[in-house]
C-alpha cells in the first residue's frame, strides 16, 4: 500500500486547516454580530453551511470508506466555492471563505489523485500530473472570476508549494515543474484581472 502520492503536499502544509478554522470562526461570529440580515452576505451562508455540514461526515467516511471521502470533499469544494463567489467584497467574508475554498479544492485534488493511484486507475505519477492540472484550470477560472480573492489564490498556491517541498526529495521534476507553474498562475491571473470586476 502506498504511502503517499506525488499529488500529496508536505505534511506540515496541513497545518493551514487551523487558520482555516479560526478565520470561519471569526468570520461567523461577525457576520452575525454585524451582518445578520445583510442579503450580501446571506447569499453566501447556504452554500458555505452545505460545505461544513458535508465535512461533518467526511471525518467519518474518510477512516471507513476513501472512495465516499473523495465523492464529499469534492462536493463540498464545489459548495465552498460557490459560496466564495457569492461572498460580498468585504474582507471578513472573502478572506476565510476564500482560503476554505482555495485549500479545499486542492485538498480534493489530492483525494481523487489518491484514489485513481490506489485503486490501479492511473499510476501514481500520472494522477499527480493529472490532477494538478486540473486544478490549474479551475483555480485559473475561479480566479478569473473573482480576481480580488487574494485568500483563495493563497490557498491553492499553498498547496502547490506543499507539494514542490515534497517532490524535492525524489526530485520528481515534472510535478514541481507543473506545482511552480500552478503558483506563477495564481498569481498571474489576479494581477491580468485586476482592472475587471470583481
Amino acid at each position: 500500500m502506498q504511502s503517499r502520492w506525488p499529488v500529496q503536499p508536505v505534511g506540515w502544509a496541513f497545518s493551514i486547516w487551523g487558520v482555516i478554522f479560526l478565520l470561519l470562526i471569526g468570520g461567523a461570529a461577525y457576520g452575525l454580530w454585524r451582518r445578520r440580515l445583510d442579503p450580501a452576505w446571506q447569499a453566501m451562508r447556504g452554500p458555505l453551511a452545505v460545505s461544513l455540514g458535508l465535512g461533518m461526515f467526511w471525518v467519518a467516511a474518510s477512516n471507513w470508506q476513501p472512495v465516499l471521502a473523495t465523492v464529499l470533499i469534492i462536493f463540498m469544494a464545489a459548495a465552498a466555492t460557490e459560496a466564495l463567489l457569492r461572498a460580498p467584497r468585504a474582507w471578513a467574508a472573502r478572506l476565510p471563505v476564500g482560503l476554505y475554498a482555495g485549500w479545499l479544492t486542492a485538498a480534493a485534488g489530492v483525494a481523487m489523485g489518491a484514489s485513481l493511484s490506489g485503486y490501479g486507475v492511473l499510476s501514481a505519477q500520472a494522477a499527480a500530473l493529472v490532477l494538478l492540472s486540473l486544478l490549474l484550470v479551475i483555480a485559473g477560472f475561479v480566479l478569473w472570476l473573482r480576481p480580488s480573492a487574494l485568500a483563495y489564490a493563497f490557498g491553492v498556491g499553498w498547496a502547490y508549494m506543499g507539494v514542490i517541498v515534497a517532490n524535492l526529495e525524489i526530485s520528481n521534476t515534472p510535478v514541481i515543474a507543473l506545482a511552480a507553474a500552478g503558483i506563477a498562475l495564481v498569481v498571474a491571473v489576479p494581477l491580468l484581472r485586476r482592472a475587471g470586476p470583481a
